[in-house]
Formats: C-alpha cells, sequence, structure tokens
C-alpha cells in the first residue's frame, strides 16, 4: 500500500516510538535552546536562581510554541515537524538593550510582546511573497542554511566556543575555550558521527529511525568514561520549578526597543520561510500561501507566549530540519510530542538538567550529519533548477550563497554601517534570501514561464521522493 505525503505527515506512531523519536529532536536542540536565556541572564548579571527560572520558562515556551507549531490551533500552525526555540537573531539587539538601562529585562519583555503581535498581524502579508521563492532562490536559501548550521556542528565537535566570555567586574573579557579542539572530545565525535552511519546503514525500521538518539546515548556513556560528563547539576537540581506569566514583573513599553524587536521578527519570518519550504520538500507536502500564513502566525504567538512567561523571540529551529531528513520519519506528532517533552523539562528542572549534562561534543558527531543533510537537500532543490537552458540561474546562485557567507567568513565585514541594520546584516540566511530573490527578479521576472517549469519539476521531484 502506497503513503501519500499527508498521512506520513498525519501518521500516528506508537507511544514507545513517538517518546524516542520526540526525545532524539529534544537532544539535538537543547543546547540551542537554552543558550539564549543563558546569555541574556549572564549580561543582565541575574543570579543563577533567576538564571534557572529563564531557562525553566524557556523550556516550558519551547514546549507551547512547538505544539502550536505541529498540532495547530483554527488558523495558526503550518502542522509540519517543526520544533521552536528562541532564535539567535535577537541575541545582539536584546545585549544592547540589557545595556540600556532604560529598557532592562522587563523592556526586553515587552518588546518581545510587540514583536509576537506584530507578527502574528503581517503573517498574511509576508506569506505573500511565496511567489518570490521558485525553486532557484528556495534551494539557494536552504543550501545557505545548511552551510551557516554546519558552523554551529563543527564547533560542537570542537567542544563549544573557540572562544567563551565571562563578566569579570562588571566587564565582559574573552578568553580562549581551554577544552576547545581537545583530542578525547574530538575523538568523541567522530565515534558518534560513525555510529550514526553505521546504525543508518546496517539497522532497519525502528532501530534506522533513532540512530542519532542512540548515538547519543552510547556517545554520552563513553564521555562519562573519560570524565567528559558531569552531574554536578543534575544532583543539585530541584525536581519541580514553578513557571508564571510575568514572574520577573509587568513588562515595560520602549519605543526603539519595540521596533527593533519587530525588525528581528521580520528576520525571523524570512528565515521560518527557508525553513517550512525546506520541511515541504523533505515531507512531500506542499507548503502553499495558506500554510505558510499558518506557519508565520504560530511564529508570531509563540514569541508573544514568549513575552508572557518571561523569556524571547521564539523561530522554527533549523536544526531539527535535518533531523527529518536524516531520519526520514515525517510525522508532526513525532515533534509534537517533543513538545511534551520540552514542557515537562520546563517543569522538572532535574530532567532538564540530565538532558544538559550531554557534553557538546557528543552533539557535534550528530550535527555534522544533519546539518549536512539540510545543505543537501537544498542541494536537491536545486538539481530541478534550469541551469542548462537559463545560465542566468548560475548567477543567482552563486552571488547568493556568497553574500550569505559573509557572516560566517568575515564576521566585522558590515561593522563600519549604522548598528540598527545589524540585526539585518548578521544572518547569512536572510542575506542570502534578499539577494537570491532580487537577482532571480532581475533575471526571470516573477511568474515566469521558467519559474512555472522548475516549479513543477520540484513537485513531482518531490511526491517521487515522499
Amino acid at each position: 500500500m502506497t503513503t501519500t505525503a499527508g498521512s506520513d505527515v498525519d501518521r500516528f506512531e506508537p507511544p514507545h516510538k513517538l517518546i524516542a523519536l520526540g526525545l532524539q529532536h529534544v537532544l539535538v536542540m537543547y543546547a540551542g535552546a537554552v543558550a539564549v536565556p543563558l546569555i541574556i541572564g549572564r549580561a543582565l548579571k541575574l543570579s543563577p536562581e533567576q538564571v534557572a527560572v529563564l531557562i525553566n520558562a524557556d523550556l516550558l515556551a519551547c514546549g507551547i510554541a512547538t505544539l502550536i507549531q505541529s498540532v495547530g490551533l483554527p488558523g495558526v500552525g503550518i502542522r509540519l515537524p517543526v520544533m521552536m526555540g528562541v532564535t539567535f537573531a535577537s541575541v545582539g539587539p536584546m545585549l544592547a538593550m540589557a545595556a540600556n538601562p532604560g529598557v532592562g529585562l522587563l523592556g526586553i519583555y515587552g518588546a518581545v510582546i510587540v514583536a509576537g503581535i506584530f507578527g502574528f498581524l503581517v503573517a498574511p502579508f509576508v506569506s505573500r511573497l511565496l511567489p518570490l521563492f521558485p525553486p532557484v532562490v528556495t534551494g539557494t536559501i536552504i543550501l545557505v542554511i545548511g552551510i551557516s548550521l554546519m558552523r554551529v556542528g563543527i564547533n560542537w565537535a570542537g567542544g563549544g566556543l573557540p572562544n567563551l566570555t565571562r563578566v569579570v567586574d562588571g566587564q565582559t573579557m574573552s578568553f580562549a575555550n581551554p577544552n576547545y579542539g581537545a583530542l578525547d572530545g574530538l575523538a568523541i565525535a567522530l565515534f558518534v558521527l560513525v555510529l550514526i552511519l553505521a546504525i543508518t546503514r546496517f539497522a532497519k525500521g525502528f532501530f534506522a529511525n533513532v540512530a542519532v538518539l542512540l548515538g547519543i546515548i552510547v556517545g554520552s556513556g563513553l564521555a562519562a568514561l573519560l570524565g567528559r560528563m558531569s552531574f554536578d547539576k543534575f544532583n543539585a537540581a530541584p525536581w519541580f520549578g514553578l513557571v508564571l506569566p510575568f514572574q520577573f514583573g509587568v513588562p515595560t513599553f520602549d519605543v526603539v526597543a519595540s521596533l527593533t524587536m519587530c525588525l528581528v521578527m521580520i528576520v525571523v519570518m524570512i528565515e521560518s520561510t527557508g525553513m517550512f519550504l525546506a520541511l515541504g520538500e523533505m515531507t512531500g507536502k506542499t507548503v502553499d500561501q495558506a500554510a505558510l500564513t499558518r506557519g508565520l502566525r504560530a511564529d508570531g504567538l509563540g514569541t508573544l507566549i514568549g513575552g508572557v512567561f518571561n523569556t524571547f523571540p521564539y523561530t522554527s529551529f533549523s536544526q531539527n530540519v535535518g533531523l527529518v531528513g536524516v531520519t526520514g520519519v515525517k510525522s508532526r506528532w513525532v515533534t509534537a510530542t517533543g513538545g511534551l517533552i520540552m514542557i515537562a523539562l520546563g517543569l522538572v528542572p532535574k530532567l532538564a538538567a540530565l538532558v544538559e549534562a550531554v557534553p557538546v561534543v557528543v552533539l557535534g558527531g550528530a550535527g555534522l550529519v544533519m546539518f549536512g543533510m539540510v545543505a543537501a537537500t537544498g542541494a536537491r532543490i536545486l538539481s530541478h533548477a534550469d541551469f542548462a537552458g537559463n545560465r542566468f540561474n548560475l548567477y543567482v546562485v552563486a552571488i547568493s550563497v556568497g553574500f550569505g557567507m559573509i557572516p560566517l567568513v568575515a564576521p566585522n565585514f558590515f561593522s563600519k554601517l549604522p548598528h540598527a541594520l545589524h540585526p539585518l546584516l548578521e544572518s547569512g540566511i536572510l542575506l542570502a534570501a534578499i539577494v537570491s530573490v532580487l537577482l532571480n527578479l532581475f533575471f526571470n521576472g516573477v511568474g515566469s514561464a521558467e519559474a512555472a517549469r522548475e516549479g513543477a519539476s520540484a513537485s513531482a521531484a518531490a511526491a517521487e521522493h515522499a
């Protein structure tokens, strides 16, 4: 019996499979999910107890936003296998707000609430841009997403960031990460990578689908034996943590901060469009204007919930898009289960501390597989663009990828430009999206016969792979 793409996306798995597959998604995104609360909490010089509240609130809001996106509400939610997490595009602007005594944490929350409402309201207008994303544009954006994520996976495999920061006497100091590139860490990452590939190659059925989870579990065991995994935070964490709305106080609303966060929301929505189109390609389910509107509304609603529950703007996590490609599991109920696990982690800090104990070198071995899969999906979409009959498409891809690489290879490239533009210029994904759309308009126009042929070819290929 042949299953349709729609049935694959809506398929219920047995509970034990849902839990294992959902946990796999959670482990992949956890490090990124808690990074932003840690960064902002330290910048605001919050106490360890207050930072713990930020993390618990973040995990809870991650879970709620994921359920909204995967399961859906009337008119809200893409209903694809999506995990939601705090966007890193908001870090720079929020650090600037944190340094402004007139804004602070409550001003950040006010700006996040305004941005969430803004995102929800403008979602239908942003979704109308879908005709500007033929396969040559979509494939380029997804390729850049995968390449951008590889930096994350490589740093994970290396042991975190090569340079760390610490606040000393009110000053932020930078110092080299002493564990970066350590041979035992590299060996663990390589072991996890090889194990995942071996399971994928030789295992069948359910075990092949949880290759990443098995790799992380075995890799964590090896890390513990080598002394690279600590359970101190697990032992110290309480069993239950209550997360309340407006726990830090009533938000304040600063005009400049709110406008800045709305700009961040536009960045988030453009990046999310690429994620949704990638998932549509992987699952074989068409992402039309109505579906895109629902997905972008969920980004806005998730951000609004983040502001209410003491956390930050939310977006669809690209790390988990790669996991869908690796496992081939397309069910949205898997990520919905992952959302429930995130809620449980937010309410039970001891469980969250156990997940946090997984060393980043273990995640690095898995990250190289998953993030490469995102890039490969972009390349597969590009294979349906007409490069033989339309030489202009080569220019669209070449120049757009070049712009997308600027923040990765030259982080200070735009340092002399106005600071207000940095949220736009620090995202390679957004730069690639803007440049590819503009170049495609310049060379091919909107709704051209060329784009229609490419779209039909890509749709047929997606149905063939579903």
